[in-house]
């Protein structure tokens, strides 16, 4: 038996040693992402388009991952599936772990290497252009409603790892962010016919 424990919080336990390993490194990059000093993470997935990044603050199974391999599909340069790391100045810095796809239904997720799905991985650090808070819902349609950069700030807030430890550095680091960006909230369908709607929105 394997067992993961974090002081005397149990982790994980399995009778086979790759679950230890991935919560393992799940609560080494969670550690990373809650005290690196001079970087802000946000639970996030992140892709380049026209030199700009966009940005999908949401937590495990809220979709992202299935919508930045879509984007990716389309031709934006992958930068993050889990996590969006954001210096002082707002702009976002590749984190280029594999994706984790899951199956429909499932709990486990297979990585997958974005050039899997024909894409390029990002290598400096980009503006933010477009914030989307999202979440699939079966049968919606696209229809977002674009927030202040205020609400944008607020938004990615609660998807923002050092909130409660480092808010002031936060929320300076989410207003830099969000300045000039477009953010768009809404409920979204399939993720490709999503993906295929925000290539082809104006203004990029």
């Amino acid at each position: 038996m394997w067992i993961l424990y974090d002081g005397w919080v149990r982790l994980a336990r399995s009778r086979q040693p790759e679950p230890i390993f991935e919560a393992l490194e799940s609560a080494i990059r969670l550690q990373v992402a809650e005290n690196a000093p001079r970087r802000i993470f946000v639970h996030a997935g992140s892709v380049a388009w026209r030199g700009k990044a966009i940005l999908i603050p949401g937590r495990s199974f809220s979709g992202k991952t299935t919508l930045v391999s879509e984007l990716v599909k389309a031709g934006a340069t992958y930068y993050s599936d889990e996590y969006a790391v954001l210096d002082s100045r707002g702009r976002v810095h590749p984190f280029p772990a594999p994706l984790s796809m899951r199956e429909p239904g499932g709990f486990v997720g297979t990585d997958r290497h974005p050039s899997e799905f024909g894409g390029t991985t990002g290598d400096k650090p980009l503006p933010v252009g477009m914030v989307l808070v999202t979440s699939y819902k079966e049968g919606a349609r696209w229809r977002p409603r674009e927030l202040s950069a205020a609400e944008g700030a607020l938004e990615m807030l609660a998807n923002t790892v050092p909130a409660r430890s480092r808010p002031d550095a936060a929320l300076a680091t989410l207003k830099a962010a969000v300045q000039g960006a477009q953010i768009l909230k809404g409920k979204r369908g399939e993720a490709d016919e999503t993906a295929a709607a925000l290539i082809a929105r104006p203004g990029w």
